[in-house]
C-alpha cells in the first residue's frame, strides 16, 4: 500500500511542479504584456506631446505673421488718415476748404468786386 500511495504523491508532486511551471510562465507572459502595453503608452503619449507642441508653434508661427499684417495693415491707415489731415489743413490754411459760410466775406468780395470799382 505504501508503493500505491507513493506513487500517487509522486504523481500529485508532479501534477503541481507542472502547475506551479505553468504559472511562472504565465506570469512571466503577463509581465512581458504589461511591459510592452506600457511602452506602447508612453511612445503614444510622447509622439502626443510632440504633435501637440508642433500644432502649438505652428499656431504661434501663424499667429505672429496675422498680428504683423495686422499692424502693417493700421500703420496704412493711419498713413492715410495723417494724410487727409494734412490735406485737410493745407486746405483750410489756403481758404480752399472752409464752408461757404465761413468764407462769406470772400464770397461777397468776389461777387461785389467788379461793382465795388466802379
Amino acid at each position: 500500500m505504501t508503493d500505491a500511495s507513493g506513487g500517487g504523491d509522486a504523481a500529485t508532486v508532479e501534477a503541481l511542479r507542472r502547475v506551479k511551471s505553468v504559472e511562472a510562465e504565465w506570469d512571466r507572459r503577463l509581465a512581458e504584456a504589461r511591459r510592452e502595453a506600457d511602452e506602447a503608452v508612453r511612445r503614444a503619449h510622447d509622439e502626443a506631446e510632440a504633435a501637440l507642441r508642433a500644432v502649438v508653434a505652428e499656431l504661434e508661427a501663424e499667429r505672429a505673421r496675422q498680428l504683423e499684417d495686422a499692424r502693417k495693415a493700421a500703420e496704412r491707415e493711419a498713413a492715410g488718415i495723417r494724410q487727409d489731415g494734412e490735406r485737410a489743413a493745407e486746405a483750410v490754411r489756403s481758404g480752399k476748404g472752409r464752408r461757404p459760410e465761413d468764407r462769406a466775406d470772400e464770397i461777397v468780395a468776389a461777387v461785389l468786386g467788379p461793382l465795388a470799382g466802379d
